[in-house]
């Protein structure tokens, strides 16, 4: 199951750059995951400040 950034999301861009296989992109007013590309790493988990991301 691929991984989701919620509402919490400050726009920082720090999940972007801990994605391996590139997922994760600027979206409208947050980052968003691309479900077909997340691996289920849990990279961007890990390097969200605020804790919005998590699996879906």
């Amino acid at each position: 199951m691929a991984y989701v950034i919620s509402d919490a999301c400050i726009s920082c861009g720090s999940c972007e750059s801990e994605c391996p296989v590139g997922a994760i992109s600027a979206g409208d007013g947050q980052y968003v995951i691309n479900a077909d590309a997340c691996v289920d790493c849990g990279s961007c988990a890990g390097g969200c400040p605020v804790g919005a991301i998590a699996q879906g």
